[in-house]
């Protein structure tokens, strides 16, 4: 059978990494891989991770599976993270997932079980695995406009065009915080603006929240999705730990349904926990213990948040520099969104043309659409690139 199958389109960041590692010039940068990155390059293990870890290697005594949802200490201290007192935790229904991926695939699947006819309403653009997915599943998703390239902010009156096309029983996907790939967020005023339609229309609201802490802060980043699941009748969240935890190639997501009618809570629970045991059976622990662990522990979870302010901070000032060197070698502000912008990705609003000329004649490495990632940069190689952003013409 398997001279039936077809060759897959290459992953275009994957396709990135390789060539920057085979790019031989000692001055290149690499802005495209979206995993944080300190001041040397490196991607720590956070210390109250480490902490945990030490503390875990201590106490477990087996490595039996746990429960198809997860361990539900996870889940109950991810819920109070993200939701606070948002919704009542008998509304919501939750299973421990492989990434914020793995959340997003059963959020998916939920929803063709629930709805065979749902489409996916999906900002343009969009972080790439979603509209993957989406293909590889046969859902229909309809593309609304997002980002405004000339501004580098939200093209809001064209989104709220593009979301009058949602009917009853769709879905609409937001990104809860530090929008990627473009960096650019809705303001409060914007996501009450978007809850309100998503009422009107009878649609579901599905919030991806990959970046908590990385924008303005736990609190504030989480604010718009509290302000949906406070004030919608029901919410699919897909959560990812691998950023703001730092434990990537751990694999900790978590899928919440929240259902203002608790009465659906159990069924709803059994629907995901089912889901669970079809894809994947049980989803792994480790990481998931560790965050469990440093959120319910007073000091690791201060230390968490401590070291977790200094790397939102650390993207905030590279940011901040950025754009004071484009302004000065500009001679304008044209490019002062990326001080506006929040978490590890702008969108430069570039052509592919100058994109390829950043890294044919400037060993700078960026995705084709000029998504950068500011965790690439430290306080030496802001003004090369500003610079060489300059050079290209843009």
């Amino acid at each position: 059978m398997f001279e039936h199958l077809k060759e897959q389109p290459a992953d275009k960041i994957l396709a990135l990494m390789q060539a920057y590692k085979d790019d031989p010039r000692d001055t290149k940068i690499d802005l495209g891989v979206g995993v944080y990155k300190d001041a040397e390059g490196r991607t720590p293990i956070m210390r109250a991770v480490k902490a945990a870890e030490k503390e875990w290697w201590n106490e477990e005594e087996t490595k039996a599976y746990v429960g198809l949802s997860g361990d539900p200490a996870f889940s109950d201290a991810m819920i109070r993270l993200i939701l606070d007192d948002a919704a009542p935790r008998d509304a919501v229904a939750a299973v421990a997932t492989p990434g914020g991926t793995g959340a997003v695939r059963q959020a998916f699947d939920l929803v063709k079980m629930a709805n065979p006819g749902a489409r996916v309403f999906v900002s343009d653009p969009t972080w790439p695995n979603h509209l993957s997915i989406l293909k590889h599943m046969g859902i229909e998703h309809v593309p609304y406009r997002y980002f405004d390239n000339e501004t580098g902010g939200v093209d809001f009156d064209g989104m709220m065009q593009d979301l009058d096309g949602v009917q009853a029983g769709d879905v609409i996907l937001l990104h809860g915080c530090c929008h990627n790939p473009t960096g650019a967020n809705l303001t409060m005023q914007q996501w009450g603006d978007v809850t309100d339609l998503a009422n009107a229309k009878g649609a579901i609201p599905m919030i991806d929240i990959a970046y908590q802490g990385f924008g303005d802060g736990l609190d504030a980043d989480a604010a718009g999705t509290r302000h949906v699941v406070a004030s919608c009748p029901e919410v699919l969240i897909a959560a990812s730990c691998s950023k703001n935890f730092g434990i990537y190639r751990e694999r900790t997501g978590l899928l919440m349904a929240v259902c203002q009618d608790s009465a659906r809570r159990p069924t709803t629970q059994a629907n995901l926990a089912y889901l669970n045991r079809q894809n994947y059976s049980f989803p792994p622990d480790h990481g998931a213990r560790l965050v469990s662990l440093v959120l319910n522990d007073d000091a690791l979870r201060a230390d968490w948040q401590a070291e977790l302010e200094e790397v939102r901070r650390g993207m905030l000032g590279l940011r901040e520099q950025l754009a004071q060197e484009l302004r000065k070698l500009a001679g304008s502000d044209r490019f002062g969104f990326i001080a506006q912008h929040r978490g590890m990705f702008s969108r430069l609003g570039l052509d592919a043309d100058k994109v390829e000329a950043l890294r044919k004649d400037h060993a700078i490495y960026m995705v084709g659409d000029s998504r950068i990632n500011i965790a690439g940069l430290n306080a030496r190689t802001v003004p090369l690139l500003a610079q060489a952003i300059i050079d290209v013409g843009a």
